[in-house]
This record gives C-alpha cells, sequence and structure tokens, in this order.
C-alpha cells in the first residue's frame, strides 16, 4: 500500500498525533482540488484518521486512530514523542 504520497500522509498523521486538530484546521492545512495530491482523503481511506462531529456549540476534530499511530510509530519511532491515541 506505498505510494508516493506515504511521506506527505506520514506528515499528517504526525501532526495531528501532536496536538488536537479541529477539522476545519485540518482541512485548510491538508486539503487540495488536485487529483493526484490526495492527502487528507488517502489518510481518512486508510483508516489512519477519523473525523469527529462536534456538539453543543463545539467544531468537529480530527483524530488518530489506532492504525494511524502503528502506521506512525512504524515509520516514526520516536520515544519522546507522546502520542497518546484520541480515537
Amino acid at each position: 500500500m506505498s505510494d508516493g504520497l506515504d511521506p506527505l500522509i506520514l506528515d499528517l498523521v504526525e501532526w495531528v498525533a501532536r496536538t488536537p486538530r479541529t477539522y476545519m484546521e485540518v482541512i485548510e492545512a491538508w486539503r487540495t482540488s488536485c487529483p493526484r495530491l490526495t492527502v487528507w482523503e488517502d489518510a481518512v481511506e486508510r483508516g489512519y484518521l477519523v473525523r469527529i462531529a462536534g456538539g453543543a456549540g463545539r467544531d468537529a476534530s480530527v483524530a488518530v486512530t489506532v492504525q494511524g499511530l502503528a502506521f506512525l510509530r512504524s515509520r516514526r519511532p520516536a520515544p519522546s514523542l507522546d502520542l497518546g491515541l484520541r480515537a
């Protein structure tokens, strides 16, 4: 399942894992209209990220899944990073 987007997908998963992100923040930073650069879409399709609906005035958020953490740890083992699972 490796392709040319893997490094960018890895960057996105790591970026989300570092701190809580709103859905709008993620989309503004990572969405593209280029059909060859589908980083956000591929990360979600692979099961690395999940969108969590907001409620009671809260914005929707994005979190790293168990699969996303496994992908991240297999490519960038970093014991100094606290990449706690939020979803």
